[in-house]
């Protein structure tokens, strides 16, 4: 089976993984035609060879053009707001030569923070961003990447993620395409959301929902097309440290919105001493989408190896993302579109410790971010009843919850033991019925929901709030969940 694995040293966004596929094999003369489905006018692309520590990869970006807005020759009912004013920017390509053009930007040069920004490998610049969110009256939004003396203010567009949404799902791109991009943004959308207390139908998209943003997201997708729709496997996420201002205000490295894309996938995250952004939220989208599994290269034959390249020169990696093509014994399991992720599991058995010494375990591991605890009766030896205590967690949290267990049980040792895991993809939704708004998580496999499960708290709070039975209101979020 034809199998993509990222190598992510120096983290992802959303131009470098672009600019790897590229490098890999992905025709970009095609790839720029089939963009052109798209009802966007007013960018051009550059796709240039150049090197990074001696590395010899493909550096792809998008520029953006005054008064960027809808192609008038696709879908003229479709009324998104133009970009601001243009100023000219001046920049060095990877080979070389040097020129000079308008930018307007919405083309964010791969700084923007917390709305699932573009590449922070990108042009160092500084800006001054004013941005609104739904409801408040805009924040300053602060970007700060070392150039103080490039520095100035403007107002950005603002576009719904229903409005990106129907952009994609209006175009003459595949279905295969229209799908998998909607469920990129559909992601960050998601976040934000949970930032900001919104629907996510009402997130206002400011770098993401610009015209660089889109591009890159509709055109990893076209170039996986391109090559074949492998599954993808990655190597252990690394981020940068240090801090960024947003519109959030100031925050330690990962962003909100790149945390909060990579938790609900529940990916595991180790940062290094790179004192800059290494992965941007629209990089950590394509991966929570994508990416199968995490972990070392496990049975990959290696072919064709391509290299994306950033802007940035780090101290103490290049940076690059490398993506090797390789073949995988195909098996059942790889044809289900589910996730696959690698938990831990610890057990004890316990035939001496009190119902409430384990009762505040229960409380205090699942605190902790354990992702399930159990108690299970069992036979001890002397003919004593007893419990096996099992928790369950990521495998790099196996040693703060062995020593949890070790010091709030009657424990005297652990068992710990790894085990891959097969997931349906979950999404949650909020279902309008006649009783009112009930969440409700969907679980999916191959594009189908094979589960649906009100969510408690949501579904509590209404059956109080009306004086019913909670199973009716259980019952009305079923009888009304969207047709798959």
């Amino acid at each position: 089976m034809k199998t993509l694995y990222l190598d992510l040293i120096s983290g992802i966004s959303g131009d470098m993984f672009l600019g790897a596929l590229i490098d890999l094999g992905a025709d970009f003369g095609q790839l720029e035609a089939q963009l052109q489905h798209l009802s966007i006018a007013g960018y051009h692309l550059h796709c240039t060879r150049g090197q990074k520590s001696s590395i010899s990869g493909t550096k792809f970006d998008v520029h953006v053009s005054p008064l960027a807005g809808p192609n008038p020759n696709l879908n003229p009912n479709l009324n998104l707001t133009p970009s601001p004013l243009p100023h000219t920017h001046e920049h060095t390509h990877a080979d070389g030569t040097q020129h000079t053009h308008p930018h307007d930007h919405g083309h964010d040069h791969g700084h923007g923070h917390g709305h699932g920004h573009h590449d922070h490998h990108h042009h160092s610049q500084d800006h001054n961003h004013d941005h609104g969110h739904p409801g408040d009256a805009g924040h300053p939004h602060l970007h700060n990447s070392g150039d103080p003396a490039h520095s100035h203010t403007h107002p950005h567009g603002q576009r719904t993620f229903a409005d990106i949404r129907h952009l994609i799902e209006t175009s003459g791109l595949s279905d295969w395409v229209k799908a998998k991009s909607v469920a990129v943004f559909q992601r960050v959308a998601d976040a934000e959301g949970r930032i900001h207390g919104v629907p996510p139908d009402e997130v206002h998209f400011h770098e993401v929902g610009a015209v660089d943003s889109i591009i890159d997201i509709v055109g990893a997708c076209l170039a996986l097309e391109q090559l074949g729709k492998p599954r993808l496997l990655a190597s252990p996420v690394v981020e940068g440290t240090g801090w960024i201002d947003c519109a959030h205000g100031r925050f330690p490295i990962p962003a909100p919105a790149t945390l909060a894309i990579l938790a609900a996938r529940q990916i595991p995250l180790s940062q290094c001493g790179e004192p800059h952004e290494l992965v941007t939220p629209t990089g950590a989208a394509l991966l929570a989408e994508f990416v199968e599994s995490f972990g070392p290269m496990r049975g990959l034959q290696p072919g064709a190896v391509g290299y994306g390249l950033g802007t940035r020169d780090h101290q103490t990696r290049p940076n690059v993302l490398r993506v090797i093509l390789a073949e995988t014994e195909s098996t059942e399991a790889h044809a289900r579109d589910w996730e696959v992720d690698t938990i831990a599991a610890i057990e004890a058995n316990l035939d001496d410790a009190t119902p409430e010494m384990l009762g505040h375990f229960l409380q205090q591991a699942m605190a902790a971010g354990a992702l399930d605890v159990s108690l299970t009766p069992s036979q001890m030896k002397k003919n004593r009843p007893g419990v096996l205590l099992t928790v369950l967690c990521r495998p790099d949290q196996t040693d703060p919850f062995a020593e949890l267990i070790l010091t709030e049980t009657t424990a005297f040792g652990v068992r710990i033991q790894e085990y891959e895991r097969r997931k349906l993809r979950r999404e949650i939704i909020t279902v309008t019925t006649p009783l009112g708004d009930i969440q409700v998580k969907l679980g999916r496999l191959n594009g189908r929901i094979v589960q649906a499960a009100p969510e408690y708290e949501s579904a509590r709070l209404l059956a109080e709030k009306l004086k019913l039975p909670l199973a009716t209101v259980y019952a009305t979020a079923l009888k009304h969940l969207p047709t798959p």
